[in-house]
């Protein structure tokens, strides 16, 4: 075991705060890495608060990792020390199911381990995440980060990046087809670039007009208001594809409108509510309506190699680590664009 430092929340009601544990030492195939960035996640100020009831406290939050490579397990042939990875979602699953065989551990049938809140396969400990100044983690649950990106801007592609990157590739959007992002947030603002990347035409949906340029900026044809009840109505049936990154209550329905003859419209914003949906809005198009989770760890590492091949990272805001309280009423705010990321740099060790 080591010490480590980090920042928790030790209640649901507690602001997040300087706290000290330990870390296992590496096991025969484990990576330990430093951590130099770690972004900040919406489901992370869920979890520290307890809002999916589910929480264990104390919790440390934190599952867009990357860092360098210090030690390695005798096993491990695939890192060195020195090497920039990264870690995301998530560091272990059952390995066995069919899910797991095919490389969707996110869909694993027993369940995977989380970067934090979760609970270790080997010896039961509750897992803890990045904001912390180390981690440790099973070869087989680590990336490889293409270095001629910032890493820092890397960080958010671990979870915002793979969580678009999947859908649009799992539905195969190209060339030739019309593609809608719904919302510009931390999301939807890497939907865009990947959808452009793809060589879809990629049109922007946002009830902000504030955001108009910055979409076109980011790599949208076209930006439409939502709440132009006109300006939607000339969209109608003519999307291939929707993706929508949207986690407040809206109407699904304006949307589902939109897709063409067998259009797909793929959820993976959570609303807290759940979103009606009208019969007639799937059956009359035979249109589909899908939910995505992240991505499996192969994906997630092409995912990371398209991004190096491209030059593709999220757009981002650094922060301190004493900063994570600002930052979440911040993001409660919408007022990020559009990732907030900690360097640990600025994690001071704490006294026991």
């Amino acid at each position: 075991m080591f010490a480590c430092t980090g920042y928790a929340a030790t209640a649901a009601d507690a602001r997040l705060a300087p706290f000290s544990f330990t870390r296992r030492d590496v096991r025969p195939d484990d990576v330990q890495i430093e951590i130099l960035y770690c972004g900040v996640c919406h489901s992370d100020l869920h979890q520290a608060r307890n809002e999916w009831h589910n929480t264990v406290y104390p919790c440390v939050p934190g599952h867009e990792i990357v860092g360098r490579v210090v030690e390695t397990g005798g096993n491990v042939t695939r890192f060195r020390a020195g090497d920039l990875v990264g870690v995301g979602c998530l560091v272990d699953s059952c390995r066995e199911c069919r899910n797991c065989r095919d490389g969707l551990e996110q869909y694993c049938e027993v369940g995977f381990v989380g970067t934090y809140n979760g609970r270790d396969r080997q010896d039961g400990s509750i897992t803890y995440g990045g904001y912390s100044s180390a981690v440790v983690v099973d070869q087989s649950f680590v990336l490889k980060v293409p270095g001629n990106l910032d890493p820092a801007a890397v960080a958010p592609l671990l979870c915002a990046g793979i969580t678009t990157y999947s859908p649009l590739r799992h539905w195969k959007v190209g060339p030739g087809q019309r593609v809608g992002i719904v919302g510009l947030g931390g999301l939807g603002h890497m939907g865009v670039k990947f959808a452009r990347a793809f060589g879809a035409e990629v049109v922007l949906f946002t009830t902000s007009a504030s955001k108009v340029e910055d979409g076109l900026r980011l790599g949208a044809h076209e930006v439409v208001l939502s709440r132009d009840a006109d300006a939607m109505a000339r969209e109608a049936g003519r999307f291939d594809f929707i993706l929508d990154a949207v986690a407040a209550d809206h109407d699904i329905n304006a949307y589902l409108n939109l897709l063409k003859r067998d259009g797909t419209l793929v959820q993976v914003g959570a609303p807290e509510e759940k979103l009606p949906i009208a019969a007639f809005s799937l059956i009359l198009k035979r249109r589909s309506f899908a939910g995505s989770l992240i991505g499996g760890i192969p994906e997630t590492q092409e995912m990371l190699d398209f991004c190096g091949t491209h030059g593709i990272t999220a757009d981002i805001e650094m922060i301190r680590m004493d900063e994570i309280e600002d930052a979440y009423a911040r993001m409660l705010r919408s007022d990020v664009k559009y990732r907030f990321v900690i360097d640990m740099a600025t994690l001071q060790p704490t006294a026991g």
